[in-house]
């Protein structure tokens, strides 16, 4: 009975998560962009313009803020923007925001390219994942294929493709008068008002042979879409940095569980940091990895019918419960869990973190008192 009053819960949570207002026709779509770019704000950017492609808004804003990101995901949101059947305005912004990296070639892309004051844009050379230079042949075929990427894109949209070259093979950044003069972005506007007024009565081709006239953009209702509490979360995840710790976290929660086994939740836990880790760096597409958290989740739960522990039953719940998550990308915006949820959360991470921590030690402590009297019985 427990079991199934769970699942109604669970059912009623997904249904609530699809439910949500729909924004009227004709807006004008504010979606805030900021972070390291990566495969959950690809996601969010998708979202966001079809949500827009929907609701036939008038024009789609990206105020974007970034450090710059994966190559992978800053494609899928260049390529997004190219189908688009909705105009998009890139405008970095608010004051002192950057378009670095990856975020130049996301600006370039953009039907309508603006930024704010105290601006900058550029620095879009190649590195590794982990800050250090790409050398020999392979950096010169990484170079020359994102110059040959970021020139396609200005000429595209009609901008300094020259200038674009220098930004990846010299790292060249400029500021917003300067990336303006040079026909890198298309005006400063000092907030969104003053975008939109610039906008006003331009004609964008969204793709050869397919153009939009703005017009009516200061007049129209503005819908400001943020990421979504999950996406949120799942963006923290998906930082390089949190990435690289959850694979070794997880690497060595299966290592324990090798050496170790019938402990249960070093190798349970390792397993799903490690699918999370690979979301993060992008070796996993967004929806491929939940669905591959719910299969896990739903072989712990069936392997829970044959050993009763409950730590395999529960860990199949988190598994499943994540795996929706990821999977399913219409999550409600303004769903807020109290404050007590994040704090069980967190405590729950930091206690399996600690137990990991215990396990590593008495396994190496039993090790050295297997070495110093080899013939104990």
């Amino acid at each position: 009975m427990r079991r199934i009053f769970a699942a109604a819960c669970i059912a009623l949570g997904l249904l609530a998560a699809c439910s949500g207002d729909q924004p009227p026709e004709g807006a004008v779509h504010v979606a805030r962009v900021d972070g390291t770019v990566g495969p959950i704000m690809a996601r969010y950017i998708d979202r966001v313009i079809s949500d827009a492609e929907d609701r036939n808004a008038r024009l789609v804003v990206l105020e974007l803020d970034t450090p710059g990101g994966l190559d992978t995901s800053m494609r899928e949101i260049v390529q997004r923007i190219g189908r688009a059947d909705v105009p998009v305005a890139v405008y970095v912004a608010p004051i002192g925001a950057r378009a670095a990296s990856a975020g130049t070639f996301i600006t370039m892309a953009g039907h309508i390219a603006a930024m704010a004051p105290n601006t900058a844009i550029g620095a879009a050379s190649a590195i590794n994942a982990d800050g250090s230079d790409i050398g020999g042949t392979l950096g010169k075929k990484i170079e020359n294929d994102a110059v040959a990427y970021i020139r396609g894109i200005a000429e595209l949209r009609g901008r300094n493709a020259d200038w674009a070259e220098q930004a990846v093979r010299e790292a060249v950044a400029v500021n917003e008068n300067e990336a303006a003069r040079l026909d890198v972005v298309d005006f400063v506007a000092a907030d969104l008002d003053d975008l939109l007024r610039q906008c006003e009565g331009r004609t964008v081709t969204l793709r050869p042979g397919v153009t939009a006239e703005l017009t009516g953009l200061l007049a129209a209702p503005r819908i400001n879409l943020e990421m979504t509490v999950w996406e949120r979360f799942l963006a923290f995840i998906a930082d390089p940095a949190v990435a690289s710790l959850l694979l070794s976290i997880g690497f060595l929660g299966i290592i324990i569980e090798l050496f170790s086994p019938g402990l249960g939740v070093p190798g349970v836990a390792g397993a799903i940091a490690v699918i999370l880790g690979f979301l993060g760096f992008g070796l996993l597409p967004v929806d491929t990895a939940g669905l591959v958290l719910i299969a896990l989740g739903l072989a712990l739960v069936a392997a829970e019918l044959f050993v009763t522990s409950g730590i395999l039953g529960a860990a199949g719940a988190v598994a499943i419960v994540l795996g929706a998550i990821i999977a399913f990308r219409d999550t409600p915006a303004d769903f807020r869990p109290p404050a007590w949820a994040f704090a069980t959360a967190g405590g729950i991470l930091l206690a399996v973190l600690l137990l990991l921590i215990a396990l590593v030690i008495v396994a190496d402590r039993s090790a050295r008192r297997a070495r110093s009297d080899p013939f104990a019985f």
